[in-house]
């Protein structure tokens, strides 16, 4: 079992202004000129950012769910919005620990453990980690690190990264060890450097985005209750800055004279991702049914009454979900999470017709909706439509390309409609992304020889196989 780290890289500080124009003065940000992006340039950084995810993509358990992911991304685009980020294209990891933590590298990567869902009371606390996180790139932390550093060896800082991924989700401190000891001090400093900045700035981002301004003091609380609680406390160079009052009092205080009036309430949404993550992360099923039971008879919440169907989808108690699922859509009859969950616990008790027409009656609303569009290329799977549901998935991937679990998806869905080529192909790109070269390039070997009588297709794989006899030449040294 993973140790669990109880941290989050969000510092506030009494720099924090008193008044709304001194605040916002200080989401200036700083001149970074040619010095910063001639240590790391933007493209270095990116091609960093793919080092980065095919280290988090070989080894870190992710959550996969569509659901959850759909919901976070969105968030995650609406809140930079009213950041300072220029190029708004992210990679988001979605990490299966229910430990608290979250963090940002390089090429615009935001990942998060789903214990972060787990530790916030609200969509606004939930956000100002989210927004400090967007601030650590928009400021360039990282290349204004490698600069400040004096080293602008790509090679250096690729082992610093590759060193801290590990660590991260790995929650595995000693694997720093890999990376030279000046860059470990310099990880070091820059934590101390540059999370003051990121908190000034994703505080005022935060509120500019209509966020209660508390909710980044309220963060701490919880943090420092976790502290209490904890028994290990966690490294020192992962936990940039010792936990204490002061810390909670200047982030209450930096709030004190900003309006919370017309602030954004908590969503339905966020509520519902966290109850679907306290179902998920329990081990024993049938001892969720009896937490939401509960839950439900102390506050009969909106989102207790949802933990409560998932877990009977869970125990595969299939009606009584659907009826509390029926209760909840009568009241948000336009609910896509709602109405996707019950999509979903009508495909798992194989009301296949039922599933089916409602997930097209929301498409027809949402057009290509991810969550969505997953369910339904399941229920045309288990309904012998092989070739509707690996069309589904295709069209995501126009969008989602670079995304491994699709293309894994998309491999099962080929294999099971007996097209073995497309089955090597797809499970070739989602062995690239995972960084695993050997094993894609045995995948397309393979799926060349079913291929003799194609050209066109014979083609389009010897060409890829090329491309990764080259890179794996390359790291050999040959």
């Amino acid at each position: 079992m993973l140790v669990k780290i109880f941290i989050i890289l969000i510092i506030v500080t009494s720099g924090f202004a008193s008044s709304d124009e001194t605040a916002a003065n200080n989401t200036k940000l700083p001149i970074l000129g040619d010095r910063v992006s001639g240590a790391v340039s933007a493209a270095q950084e990116k091609a960093i950012g793919e080092m980065f995810l095919k280290q988090v993509y070989s080894q870190a358990p992710l959550i996969s769910d569509p659901i959850i992911f759909d919901y976070t991304e969105h968030l995650i685009y609406r809140l930079s919005e009213y950041s300072q980020v220029e190029d708004r294209y992210f990679s988001i990891l979605l990490i299966d620990d229910d430990s608290l933590n979250a963090f940002a590298a390089p090429g615009g990567i935001i990942g998060i453990n789903g214990g972060l869902f787990l530790n916030s009371d609200n969509e606004g606390q939930f956000s100002s980690v989210l927004a400090h996180e967007l601030a650590h790139l928009s400021q360039r932390h990282f290349a204004r690190n490698v600069l400040k550093s004096q080293d602008t060896n790509l090679a250096s800082t690729l082992v610093m990264v590759s060193s801290i991924a590990i660590a991260l989700i790995s929650n595995n401190p000693n694997a720093m060890a890999v990376g030279p000891a000046i860059l470990q001090s310099q990880n070091l400093r820059y934590s101390r450097l540059f999370e003051k900045e990121a908190d000034r700035v994703g505080f005022m981002n935060l509120v500019n985005a209509g966020y209660d301004p508390k909710s980044m003091g309220e963060m701490f609380e919880n943090m420092n209750n976790l502290r209490r609680l904890s028994g290990d406390l966690p490294p020192e160079f992962l936990l940039t800055h010792p936990l204490s009052s002061s810390r909670i009092s200047d982030a209450f205080n930096a709030a004190e004279n900003i309006s919370s009036e017309n602030t954004k309430k908590d969503s339905l949404e966020f509520s519902l991702m966290k109850s679907r993550l306290e179902v998920y992360y329990e081990t024993i099923p049938s001892n969720s049914i009896r937490i939401f039971k509960a839950r439900v008879e102390n506050n009969p919440s909106d989102s207790n009454f949802y933990g409560l169907a998932l877990a009977h989808s869970n125990n595969n108690n299939y009606t009584e979900s659907i009826k509390l699922l029926d209760k909840l859509i009568a009241k948000y009859p336009k609910n896509l999470v709602l109405n996707n969950t019950k999509v979903d616990v009508l495909n798992a008790a194989s009301k296949y017709d039922d599933a089916l027409k409602l997930v097209n009656k929301f498409l027809e609303i949402s057009p290509r909706n991810y969550p969505l569009s997953i369910s339904k290329s399941k229920i045309l799977l288990q309904i012998d439509k092989k070739f509707e549901a690996e069309e589904i998935i295709r069209d995501q991937l126009i969008r989602k390309n670079r995304d491994p679990e699709l293309w894994l998806l998309l491999s099962e869905i080929q294999r099971a409609g007996q097209n073995i080529v497309g089955y090597h192909q797809s499970r070739a790109e989602y062995f690239i992304l995972l960084g695993q070269n050997e094993k894609a390039l045995n995948q397309l070997e393979f799926a060349l020889q079913l291929t003799q009588n194609n050209f066109q297709v014979s083609e389009r794989i010897m060409t890829k196989i090329v491309d990764i006899k080259e890179i794996l030449n390359a790291s050999r040294g040959l």
